[in-house]
């Protein structure tokens, strides 16, 4: 348990699965050649409980993929002196794909812009689209989410923190006051 300000509550949580799924099916897109990729480590629960809500809806057959971006972050020696690696598992050429990369929070933009550089290590997709549970704004490079599940205004001194049964044994997500601000 902790001490932020909840955003969502474990129902909450399971409709934003929804409204997700509901986004990407409604795409003008379509659904042919859908991919569905979580970046390691919290986009990878949402991805598999978004992918099961499609599949629920609609006989479409998905692929399904992990992204580590580990190596492709510009702010390596910031995150960790000993990085882990964990591993990509893409199971199939992203070539001609529509790709709906998967992540917990956007926030700077500079996850998805290393997502963006790994996932093209494998091909060339058709298009690639970003989801997240939420958009918390403070955009550090032109970046912004296709789908998006819930929308909130933060400040520099806040930090939104989800919890995913599948990661920290229970769902929800939170507001927390930092000590010190972002960034400094």
């Amino acid at each position: 348990m902790s001490d932020g300000k909840r955003l969502l509550d474990k129902d909450g949580v399971q409709d934003a699965m929804g409204k997700l799924a509901d986004s990407i099916l409604a795409h003008p897109r379509g659904t042919d050649d859908l991919a569905m990729v979580g970046i390691r480590r919290r986009g990878v629960p949402i991805a598999n409980r978004v992918t099961e809500v499609v599949k629920g809806r609609t006989d479409v057959p998905l692929l399904e993929g992990i992204l580590d971006i580990t190596l492709y972050r510009d702010d390596l020696t910031q995150v960790a002196s000993q990085p882990v690696v964990s591993g990509t598992q893409m199971g199939f050429d992203v070539t001609g794909k529509r790709i709906v990369l998967f992540d917990d929070v956007i926030f700077t933009g500079r996850t998805v812009r290393a997502a963006l550089n790994a996932i093209c290590e494998f091909g060339r997709p058709k298009a690639i689209e970003l989801a997240v549970l939420v958009d918390r704004g403070f955009r550090e490079l032109p970046v912004h989410a296709d789908h998006v599940a819930h929308t909130v205004e933060t400040t520099l001194e806040e930090v939104v923190k989800v919890h995913l049964q599948e990661v920290d044994g229970e769902d929800f997500v939170e507001v927390i006051k930092l000590e010190t601000p972002v960034g400094e």
